[in-house]
């Protein structure tokens, strides 16, 4: 059976193209797979906890070794690797705050990137340890940050495909949504060409 995990992570609860456009993606995939299974992630409504350094050392801590209060401390960490590993597709809604992404989706980002369980160190290199799983990501920006003089500072989309690639997910398609606090007009333009990559993703 086919999972699909969708993480949003807009802290818009309404208006956000991002959410929208994840929703019309989830919606029409599923149609087309009525027995997969859908695991919903929502990041700004349940948000992950920064990390501590009482998280970190619990981490670290081989897992016969641990204390209650450390297992119960890694406990959700290991829930949202597992939700990771059990995908087949992952679909994120990002939309960019400040040039990078949300505190939460870092968050999230570092509860998932552990050592020995999403990743490794050979002599030579980090070796991601999840393959074999496709990724979308949904972006969603008030200016345009894919060309001209602001792409230099366009740390959102750089920034996910180094992390994720890290822990081995490289397979990663990018849906953008630029220029939304340009206008309604721009907004709209936005909605339609995602629309449109949609209907090229569904198909294809």
């Amino acid at each position: 059976m086919t999972t699909l995990l969708h993480i949003d992570s807009s802290i818009r609860s309404t208006g956000s193209v991002s959410r929208q456009l994840t929703a019309e993606f989830v919606s029409r995939w599923t149609a087309a797979r009525p027995s997969a299974t859908v695991v919903v992630r929502d990041l700004a409504r349940d948000p992950v906890p920064h990390l501590t350094e009482q998280m970190m050392g619990a981490f670290f801590t081989p897992s016969d070794s641990r204390s209650p209060e450390q297992a119960k401390t890694v406990a959700l960490s290991d829930a949202l690797i597992d939700e990771l590993l059990a995908a087949d597709v992952i679909v994120i809604g990002v939309p960019m705050y400040n040039f990078s992404i949300s505190s939460a989706l870092k968050a999230w980002i570092d509860h998932v990137t552990r050592a020995g369980m999403t990743f490794r160190y050979s002599e030579t290199s980090p070796v991601g340890l999840i393959t074999g799983k496709k990724v979308y990501l949904f972006t969603a920006s008030g200016g345009v940050y894919s060309e001209g003089p602001a792409q230099s500072m366009n740390f959102q989309e750089t920034y996910l495909r180094a992390a994720l690639g890290f822990i081995g997910l490289t397979d990663v398609t990018v849906v953008r949504s630029e220029g939304l606090a340009m206008g309604e007009p721009s907004v709209e333009v936005a909605l339609t060409r995602g629309r449109r990559v949609i209907d090229e993703l569904i198909t294809a």
